[in-house]
C-alpha cells in the first residue's frame, strides 16, 4: 500500500516535532546546573532530618576531640 507524498510529509512533521520535544526534555534534565541544585536540594532535605543532623554533629564533635588529643600528645 502505497502513501502519497502529503501523507509522507506530515509523518515526517511529527516525527521531527516528537524528536525536538525529546531533544529539549533531554537538554533541560542533562543541564548541570540544575543536576546540581536538585543534589543540594536533596542534602538540604537529608540534613533537616534530626536523626542525620544530630548524628553528624556528633561524628564531627568526635572527631575534633581525637584531633586535640593527637595533637597534646
Amino acid at each position: 500500500m502505497a502513501r502519497d507524498a502529503d501523507t509522507i510529509q506530515a509523518d515526517i512533521e511529527r516525527a521531527r516535532d516528537a524528536l525536538a520535544v525529546a531533544v529539549d526534555e533531554i537538554t533541560t534534565r542533562a543541564n548541570p546546573k540544575r543536576i546540581v541544585e536538585q543534589g543540594k536540594q536533596t542534602i538540604r532535605a537529608k540534613l533537616a532530618d534530626p536523626k542525620i543532623k544530630y548524628a553528624l554533629i556528633g561524628a564531627g564533635a568526635l572527631v575534633g576531640i581525637l584531633i586535640v588529643r593527637r595533637l597534646f600528645r
